[in-house]
């Protein structure tokens, strides 16, 4: 069976797939910051039978995909592992704090979340099979319209160029919350933008975008208080979200329905779909409506490719 690369595979749902994955036969190129847990966790996947290898990639960092990507194209030349399948986006965080920014001089949040996984989709689109699948794990907090979006504060215009720079200059930075909501906005957005230029190119290879549902413990929460992690995770406030319409998963459910969105037959036409786990089922849904503006999602793509300095050498040519 071919190849499917997964970063943050090693943790939370990412894990959860990881072990699916090779429960079906695939082979597994885990991809992250932490060369010591995902060495653990290959050696517990290759217990269970699976081909796994690793991959040091900090997405926060243009120049460590640049490393990643190109150290896994040596791979696939040179037969080390099999002809890859599918690449699933789905690393990310929330960062909360004061705002902070990342090694090229980007807001820490937009910088991981979108521009990492933006770079990383343009330098390996060429290196999929036919028919292989590009999944990104984005979230329903990008809808103001639905309680998950109106839990976390909303979003800002999806502005490649602004979101990159908030709180530079002496200007307010937009909040944590709507920092992260806005990423995964954009996220959704790269999905659709990536299917359209996919799609008008002939290419067979499909692009989904997929929330996991609130899984409050899961390490998403890393970077809040201790007290704040407790109190997320605890049976009254899982309640309260659900009462409230959260869309509730578990970390076992969203990791195998993502495992399944990657390479599983059925969803071999959903490209330019959202996928959301809830409640034990997984199934395509609206996204926001400011998700399918095409001119927006469009200005978002080229203003990441003049971010990330893409070169007329990196560009995918399948996606100009």
């Amino acid at each position: 069976m071919p190849s499917v690369l997964i970063t943050g595979g090693h943790s939370g749902i990412g894990l959860a797939a990881s072990r699916e994955l090779v429960a079906k036969g695939a082979e597994i190129v885990l991809a992250g910051r932490s060369p010591e847990r995902m060495g653990e966790v290959a050696d517990e996947l290759r217990s269970r039978g699976g081909s796994v290898s690793t991959l040091a990639l900090d997405m926060s960092s243009l120049s460590s995909v640049r490393e990643a990507a190109a150290q896994l194209k040596s791979m696939l030349a040179e037969g080390t592992i099999a002809p890859l399948e599918a690449i699933l986006c789905n690393a990310g965080g929330r960062f909360d704090g004061d705002v902070s920014y990342s090694p090229d001089g980007y807001e820490t949040t937009f910088a991981t979340n979108c521009l990492g996984n933006f770079l990383l989709v343009e330098l390996l689109v060429p290196q999929l099979v036919d028919e292989g699948r590009i999944v990104f794990t984005a979230s329903g907090t990008h809808d103001p319209d639905t309680p998950d979006g109106r839990y976390i504060g909303g979003v800002a215009e999806p502005d490649a160029l602004t979101l990159a720079a908030t709180g530079k200059d002496g200007s307010k930075p937009l909040s944590a919350s709507k920092r992260y909501a806005t990423s995964k906005l954009c996220t959704v957005m790269y999905a659709y933008e990536l299917d359209r230029r996919l799609r008008r190119s002939g290419s067979s290879i499909a692009s989904i975008a997929f929330d996991p549902g609130a899984i409050p413990d899961t390490a998403f929460l890393r970077g809040m208080p201790r007290p704040v992690q407790v109190l997320a995770a605890s049976s009254p406030m899982k309640w309260l979200q659900k009462r409230m319409g959260i869309t509730m998963s578990t970390a076992d459910f969203s990791g195998a329905s993502l495992a399944e969105l990657a390479v599983d037959p059925r969803f071999a036409d959903a490209s330019g779909k959202y996928f959301q786990a809830k409640e034990g089922t997984l199934t395509a849904v609206p996204s926001a409506k400011l998700s399918y503006d095409e001119q927006r999602a469009a200005k978002l793509w080229e203003d990441s490719r003049r971010l990330v300095h893409l070169s007329t050498e990196e560009e995918a040519p399948v996606l100009r």
